[in-house]
């Protein structure tokens, strides 16, 4: 009775031993595999927040690679490096298509007319005369029809001009993505006959090249006879982007790449006196009403209600602010956002200063008709006096010195891609 009491005894004390050493190693078990859970999300952890910029820009697995060693080091974890190219290979399949279907323009043009062929220079063999050196003296003229007698002069100016856009694009824009989406190819328009590729830069000669496009296309006889609203809205000229991908391809390695440009500042001052000083509804609806809502003190019903009677500064303001109550014009916007030379490797780029001569040299080069000649008058306001150098000052005279520092920034990257000095010497 005696043994069994204590067996009693022992067993109670034994039992609560017991539980605590099952609960010790529950515990133990617990924390370890929360131990590991933990070690192994904070190693995923570190390898996402490398990738999370990669994969939102569609960063291929090399460049986030190296993404995560500037970041750890040059000598980053090896193990970390492998398993974020290995991640973003799974994430990321990197679109080899020279274009995409994205961006397409919601406007759709007539089909272009076809043309039967003709004989005329392609732009492999323009390309050749452009660089061809005009200090070589016994170079001779390769075989094109109707090889202008000014073609060393022009041929090694427009060569410099495309060296310049290489070497601004390699400086400032090495990393920007070289695949052509149908959004850069808007402003560019086709003419199969000849074979042109023509960018149109607002205030830099385009309505005279849309002109000289619709004859060249057999759209017309005569450029001096077109109007205005025929050229911009009944022109059936074709935008590079209302073609399919084979179409776009064929053309952008075969055709001649065209592109003019202007002064930006003076180009600027041409646009606002063309939309704001002269009688324009719909500008001074979609521009003038806000702009002078924001920027005018005490404005008046009136002004308010019909956006006229916008100043320069009031239109500098706008140009300048980050929060604009209207967004960019093409009329105003940098010729680097219209026409993508950085992307679009242009074979002939042309200036609005020496448009006669080098319009004629292009004519002349391609085999166009020889008394076809680009058209010089003004179809709109004709009586404003052209935007000059002296004219352009007197209306950056009307606004400090810090906002025409700033506009000169702005245009920046236009100035120092196409070669033209500071227009102002207080200019830093």
């Amino acid at each position: 009775m005696t043994g069994k009491k204590l067996k009693v005894a022992v067993d109670s004390l034994c039992r609560p031993r017991r539980r605590v050493r099952i609960f010790l190693s529950f515990l133990l078990v617990f924390a370890a595999t929360c131990l590991v859970h933990f070690i192994q999300k904070q190693h995923f952890l570190n390898i996402f927040e490398g990738l999370g910029t990669g994969e939102m820009l569609g960063i291929t697995p090399q460049q986030s690679t190296e993404i995560l060693s500037s970041e750890n080091g040059e000598n980053g974890n090896a193990d970390h490096r492998q398993q974020a190219e290995a991640v973003l290979t799974s994430l990321v399949t990197p679109v080899k298509l020279p274009l995409s279907q994205q961006d397409t323009d919601s406007h759709q043009r007539k089909l272009l007319k076809t043309s039967p062929p003709i004989s005329h220079t392609n732009a492999n063999n323009i390309t050749t005369l452009l660089s061809t050196s005009s200090s070589d003296t016994n170079a001779s003229v390769p075989s094109v029809p109707s090889v202008p007698k000014n073609w060393a002069k022009v041929s090694a100016t427009v060569k410099a001009r495309r060296d310049l856009v290489k070497e601004m694009c390699a400086k400032y824009k090495s990393n920007i993505p070289k695949n052509i989406t149908k959004g850069h190819l808007y402003h560019v328009f086709v003419e199969d006959k000849y074979k042109l590729l023509y960018c149109q830069v607002p205030k830099a000669g385009c309505s005279n090249w849309r002109r000289t496009l619709m004859v060249l296309s057999g759209y017309a006889s005569n450029v001096e006879k077109i109007k205005h609203d025929t050229v911009h809205y009944a022109s059936n000229l074709r935008s590079l982007n209302n073609y399919d991908n084979e179409g776009v391809i064929h053309r952008l390695k075969t055709y001649t790449k065209v592109l003019f440009v202007r002064e930006p500042m003076q180009r600027l001052v041409s646009a606002y006196r063309d939309k704001f000083e002269n009688p324009n509804d719909y500008y001074h609806r979609l521009f003038g009403k806000p702009i002078i809502s924001k920027y005018r003190v005490n404005a008046s019903e009136e002004a308010r209600k019909t956006g006229n009677g916008v100043t320069f500064k009031e239109f500098i303001q706008y140009l300048l602010d980050v929060h604009r109550p209207i967004g960019m014009d093409i009329h105003w916007n940098l010729v680097d956002k219209l026409c993508h030379p950085c992307i679009m490797n242009y074979d002939f780029i042309g200036k609005f200063e020496n448009m006669e001569e080098e319009s004629d040299f292009l004519l002349r080069l391609i085999g166009a008709p020889s008394d076809l000649k680009l058209p010089t008058f003004k179809d709109r306001n004709p009586k404003d006096k052209k935007t000059s150098t002296d004219v352009m000052e007197s209306y950056f005279s009307q606004v400090t010195a810090e906002e025409k520092q700033k506009v000169y920034d702005f245009y920046y990257m236009d100035y120092q891609m196409f070669n033209y000095s500071k227009p102002f010497n207080d200019l830093h």
